[in-house]
């Protein structure tokens, strides 16, 4: 184990800290959208692909982006996230017509997969190994965080300066957020967890090697069966709400305070795995919690009790939280060697996009179908029940990895 500074923690929290404000870009949407339709007369077609612009980079570029990520430079490829982020959060106060928002989203997705591949990989480098799994847990809490934020922060910011003043808010802190990672974070060439000497693989070897291991797929697979059904609740929540007679302020309220809830299980995780928790059965309480707590939610057994539904569905969001805290880190166990930890990243959050792309369309058609959304627990069941099947595949398989 290489020696590290003090330092280094305060280095962890700045990445940290970056991925929230990558999330916080991806949760300005949402709050925008009523906003936006009365700005640029943007239609709800053109609001939705908004929403999944960044699902559709995940689902196309993340296994080539993350192969970039490890041959670039991990400090250098979130350093150009936020750059990114930055110009084309600051390029949109000029946006005059829904097709510049939806140009610039897709640029947005593109800085926000060059901060987040490269995230766990760095934090891994930053760290004693052995406080690993608590500041992945912390890692894994930054899209809960600032999609909370934005969700919160988002609507009233909006109402008091309007949305070109929020863009422009989102913009200048990327910015900041880039000055603070040149001066609070080593580069990673500098880091004993990565020689000089250690010429780097190829990147086609790089990418065969991630995609012939079981490990990288076990984990993306069960990332896609958590975030599919996540995105899918929460992403609708306001919709559920609006139709019960709830107003927009407090919809989005009650809403950040679920996104707020998964932080807990995130760090919880980490914390769990750091006293000697079992991945697997982190894993199986996080599936298992989320498929009775959505039974409760969405069907019929709560009856009339709105405070109850409520309730269950703030526990579905902190006991699933444990899910991606526990994912996070076992990406950086069972990534085939130190050189491919970004690129096992990259398949996580192309598959992950892809749940999130897919997720909430087929509740949508469920509900459609169903006249109402009390058979969502059907789907989210499902994708639970895949969950707990691969997390017995990825206890067997972490089981004979090295702890990090």
């Amino acid at each position: 184990m290489h020696a590290v500074k003090p330092a280094s923690t305060a280095a962890a929290i700045a990445v940290i800290l970056a991925g929230v404000t990558a999330a916080l870009h991806i949760g300005k949407i949402p709050p925008a959208i009523p906003v936006l339709q009365q700005a640029l007369g943007l239609t709800l077609v053109e609001a939705g692909f908004l929403l999944s612009m960044v699902q559709l980079a995940g689902m196309l570029l993340g296994a080539l982006l993350g192969v970039a990520v490890d041959g670039l430079g991990l400090r250098r490829s979130m350093l150009m996230g936020q750059f990114t982020l930055c110009a084309a959060s600051l390029a949109g106060i000029w946006a005059r017509a829904p097709a510049d928002l939806l140009v610039l989203r897709a640029v947005e997705g593109l800085g926000f997969l060059l901060v987040v591949l490269a995230a766990p990989s760095l934090i891994r480098q930053l760290v004693p190994a052995r406080e690993l799994p608590s500041f992945l847990g912390l890692w894994g809490a930054y899209m809960p965080a600032g999609a909370a934020l934005a969700l919160l922060c988002g609507p009233l910011f909006m109402a008091a300066w309007g949305w070109q003043a929020w863009w422009g808010l989102l913009g200048a802190l990327s910015a900041v957020m880039a000055v603070w990672l040149v001066l609070g974070v080593p580069n990673a060439s500098a880091t004993p967890a990565a020689p000089a000497d250690a010429a780097p693989e190829p990147w086609t070897q790089r990418l065969r090697v991630t995609l012939a291991s079981s490990g990288p797929w076990l984990v993306a697979l069960a990332f896609a069966m958590y975030s599919s059904q996540w995105l899918a609740v929460v992403g609708f929540l306001p919709a559920v709400y609006a139709q019960a007679g709830v107003g927009a302020v407090a919809a989005g309220a009650l809403t950040a305070l679920v996104c707020a809830m998964n932080i807990i299980g995130n760090v919880a995780a980490g914390r769990w795995l750091l006293s000697g928790q079992p991945a697997q059965s982190l894993l199986f309480w996080g599936f298992g919690s989320m498929a009775l707590t959505a039974l409760l939610t969405f069907s019929p057994l709560l009856g009339q009790a709105p405070l109850l539904r409520y309730a269950a569905v703030l526990l579905f969001s902190a006991a699933g939280g444990m899910v991606p805290g526990t994912l996070f880190s076992l990406v950086v166990r069972l990534a085939p060697n130190a050189q491919t930890v970004s690129t096992t990243m990259g398949w996580v959050q192309q598959c992950s996009a892809t749940g999130q792309f897919l997720g909430p369309p087929l509740v949508a058609w469920v509900a459609a179908q169903a006249g109402g959304w009390h058979a969502t627990w059907v789907v989210t069941g499902t994708a639970s029940m895949i969950g707990l099947w691969l997390a017995s595949r990825l206890g067997a398989r972490a089981a004979l990895a090295p702890p990090g």
